[in-house]
């Protein structure tokens, strides 16, 4: 948010800012207003930036409830949980585990998911229960299930909403499996990030029906999603919208294995092949490049070993921990040296893959679409018959 708005720090400053922006539409802002933030935030938070995944340090609603405000009626994400529970103190865990998402993405989803009236909705992941608010207001009580998986942030949801006096159903569960006793359902909406679209939620879905959802790839990157669902419920096609940066469902986090367990007990480069390329390393790091080299490269992920003057390692892995490649990157260099090793060449693939999204003309996440059959889920561009082409 702007500093003019921030200085209202109130609901309608945010109102507002979202009205101006065109996240808020009108037809949500009754909903906005009768269901407060304020009332689904506890009193200790780790406000976030409105562009980005940092969080600022820990505010307390009893020991400075201005900051506290200000942060609840600004247009950031408010980290509520770290370590799914674990972490102890003030400080800053290693890993969000749960939030109060940015108004903007909240009803900007909302809008993508255009309930009408008399639709009944599943949403997936809780949090602190100010969407499944949002939608009780709207839809009716009796037309909105929930489901959240960590039994404290379900509490949690359901005091809340007791609070504000609204009362959907709150389930405590694994969400992938939706909840069969209301369905089916004309619109679901997952607050979590995915890897893989659950098949009950297309069971679960009437027909013509739609899903949104922040639907991610295993490399990196992320964007928000809205699928029809077919007749039958076995295959859903849609485009995305927006980027976005949800916190990953839990039953679908992906192991990362040790360096070692590649090298195999033999000292670093082992049976390694050198190379090198002009394309540098940080081309391929952009949110949306991630995305679309996840959806080109699948079974990879990547970390970075950074040093002095900006240089860093950009080390690839295969998931079966049988391939790995680095491609070292220095400040005002045009050529990067690239080791490779196993039976796919991670490097030649993931610039394979940015080099072919270079060549459409570098599109935007607005001309990508994605379709979700029994036999998996395919990222294409502008249209289902031209599929983003797969390596490895």
């Amino acid at each position: 948010m702007t500093g003019e708005t921030l200085k209202e720090a109130g609901p309608q400053g945010l109102a507002s800012a979202l009205v101006a922006s065109g996240a808020l539409s009108s037809d949500w802002l009754p909903s906005f207003k009768a269901v407060p933030r304020e009332l689904f935030v506890p009193d200790r938070i780790w406000p976030g930036i409105a562009d980005g995944t940092k969080q600022n340090p820990v505010v307390y609603r009893s020991q400075d409830p201005e900051a506290w405000r200000r942060a609840v009626y600004s247009d950031i994400p408010l980290t509520t949980q770290w370590d799914d529970g674990e972490h102890e103190g003030d400080g800053l865990g290693t890993t969000p585990s749960s939030s109060n998402s940015m108004p903007t993405m909240v009803f900007s989803m909302l809008r993508d998911l255009d309930v009408r009236p008399g639709d009944t909705v599943l949403e997936v992941g809780t949090g602190t229960g100010w969407n499944a608010g949002l939608l009780a207001h709207r839809q009716g009580d009796a037309n909105v299930v929930t489901v959240e998986y960590d039994p404290n942030v379900s509490r949690g949801a359901r005091s809340n909403l007791d609070r504000a006096g609204l009362e959907p159903t709150v389930i405590e569960g694994d969400g992938r499996s939706g909840w069969a006793k209301g369905a089916p359902y004309s619109r679901i909406i997952a607050t979590c990030s995915l890897l893989e679209i659950p098949a009950a939620w297309l069971e679960q879905t009437a027909p013509g029906g739609i899903i949104v959802a922040p639907f991610g790839t295993e490399y990196g990157g992320e964007q928000i999603v809205r699928l029809t669902v077919n007749d039958d419920g076995t295959s859903a096609h849609g485009t995305f919208t927006r980027s976005s940066a949800f916190m990953r469902l839990r039953q679908q986090r992906t192991d990362r294995p040790p360096f070692e367990d590649y090298l195999r007990g033999r000292e670093w480069p082992a049976d390694a092949a050198r190379s090198t390329t002009t394309l540098a390393p940080p081309d391929t790091g952009g949110w949306f490049e991630q995305f679309v080299i996840g959806a080109a490269v699948p079974g990879t992920f990547w970390r970075a070993e950074r040093y002095d003057n900006g240089a860093y390692t950009l080390w690839l892995y295969s998931r079966d921990t049988r391939s790995w490649a680095s491609a070292d990157y220095e400040r005002d260099r045009t050529e990067y040296e690239v080791y490779q090793s196993g039976p796919r060449n991670l490097w030649d693939e993931v610039e394979a893959a940015w080099r072919w999204w270079d060549d459409q003309g570098r599109p935007d996440f607005d001309r990508f679409g994605l379709t979700v059959t029994p036999n998996g889920h395919t990222v294409w561009l502008d249209h289902s018959e031209n599929p983003v082409p797969v390596r490895g």
